[in-house]
């Protein structure tokens, strides 16, 4: 039986917290769809104090924002982009338009067009999340997206430089300094300035995310997420400073944040308490990072590293980070994550700012029935069908008369009837007023 080192709070306090935040968000997506800019700067000067004349920067300021960027930093990002795109086109190149003939002048086809006008949240607040914008902009425009309007919040009332440089040279096509619910509301409903999108994508903290469950149909979100989390698969083999490090790497996201250890090492497991005990104190995000640890943390001491990966594969964790003697069984074990990482080479601060994989992540389990964001999600997969043999469309016919009416459909079954006998041999007996030998 696993051992437990370190508990995370009753479950019930986070439900009662998702409520909470569920209903506020309701409220205010209500007042958006109602009163449009009116209600999107009320709640941006209550929650950001920010109410500019207008929330989209134009493209002189753009540009004015971008020069007081240190080179240094404008050189990262167009590194990092060059990452993110790499990875993204190939994941473009491995998607293809077909088509093929099933039967004689029986063609079907396969296409994926992008979609028109995708909106992209890049997070903001406390922390500049540029890296954001080259997850969702970057992988938006190698799908081929024509249309981009991206947000990111204002922090403490200053513009975030680094970000705007991060979402133009990732090609957002819009960008406006606005965050949280009403950013999202903007997006996906609407106003007088701000025309609506296709699809949401990017993430944010638990409103952001709470808004985008709430919008899902309206318009198309990338996927359901919550606070981001890490769990880490490690055996005696490893650092257990490391593993404490590399926790608390994804705890400083907020205090919501879950930081799971699971190991075969009990002795592993005590270090990393004692590590995380002696480095949360002098961490400068400790006011996010203690409660993270403190209410979702948690250690499992298990049998086996088979024992491990079953566990782990129940969390359906957004972020697993292999940290064992040969970090590449679990490619071959697990079926539930979303994204893996692989020995103590990488971790999942890589995949958050540079490796190029995407970072926006299934969380709260959906790992089990989604993968992250990727070109894929900017792209609608559609299909089409034509028949121009006769003797095709009349066998089909036939058959579609016969299956719809297994079905109880009598209108479907008559538009196989109609056409098995107009190109076939079969009588239409159900109408006397249709003359078999007409031709095309």
């Amino acid at each position: 039986m696993p051992q437990v080192l370190k508990n995370p709070v009753p479950a019930e306090s986070v439900r009662r917290d998702r409520t909470e935040v569920s209903e506020r968000v309701s409220s205010i997506l209500d007042d958006i769809r109602t009163n449009g800019d009116a209600a999107v700067r009320k709640w941006s000067t209550e929650f950001d104090k920010w109410s500019p004349e207008s929330f989209r920067l134009s493209a002189a300021r753009i540009e004015e924002i971008i020069a007081g960027v240190p080179d240094q930093v404008i050189e990262d990002i167009k590194f990092v982009q060059h990452q993110v795109r790499t990875f993204a086109q190939h994941q473009r190149d491995s998607l293809t338009d077909f088509e093929i003939e099933t039967l004689p002048g029986v063609h079907l086809g396969q296409r994926h067009i992008p979609i028109n006008r995708i909106g992209a949240y890049v997070p903001g607040g406390r922390y500049p999340l540029t890296a954001s914008a080259h997850m969702t902009i970057v992988t938006a425009k190698v799908a081929g997206v024509p249309s981009v309007a991206a947000c990111t919040p204002p922090i403490r009332g200053e513009i975030p430089a680094a970000t705007v440089a991060a979402m133009h040279l990732a090609g957002a096509d819009e960008i406006y300094l606005l965050g949280g619910v009403q950013a999202i509301g903007a997006l996906a409903c609407g106003t007088e300035t701000v025309n609506r999108v296709d699809l949401l994508a990017g993430p944010g903290n638990a409103y952001v995310a709470e808004s985008k469950r709430q919008l899902f149909g309206e318009v198309g979100i990338d996927l359901f997420a919550g606070p981001t989390e890490i769990l880490i698969i490690a055996d005696e083999h490893a650092d257990p400073f490391v593993v404490a490090v590399d926790l608390l790497s994804q705890a400083e996201h907020g205090p919501d944040s879950p930081a799971v250890l699971i190991t075969t090492s009990e002795e592993l497991g005590r270090k990393v308490t004692k590590h995380i005990d002696d480095i949360l104190p002098d961490l400068p995000t400790k006011d996010f990072a203690e409660p993270a640890w403190r209410n979702h943390g948690e250690i499992i001491v298990v049998d086996s590293l088979v024992d491990a990966y079953a566990l782990a594969d129940s969390y359906a964790s957004e972020h697993v980070e292999v940290l064992t003697e040969n970090p590449r069984e679990a490619l071959a074990t697990m079926s539930n994550y979303g994204g893996l990482f692989l020995g103590e080479g990488t971790c999942v601060s890589y995949g958050d700012k540079v490796i190029g994989t995407n970072h926006v992540l299934p969380t709260r389990g959906s790992a089990r029935y989604t993968g992250g964001l990727w070109v894929g999600k900017y792209l609608k997969t559609v299909t089409y069908s034509e028949v121009t043999d006769k003797a095709s469309s009349a066998q089909l016919g036939e058959v579609c008369g016969r299956a719809s009416r297994v079905e109880l459909f009598e209108g479907h079954a008559r538009s196989g009837d109609v056409r098995a006998a107009k190109y076939g041999t079969a009588e239409l007996n159900w109408s006397d007023h249709y003359n078999a030998s007409v031709s095309l």
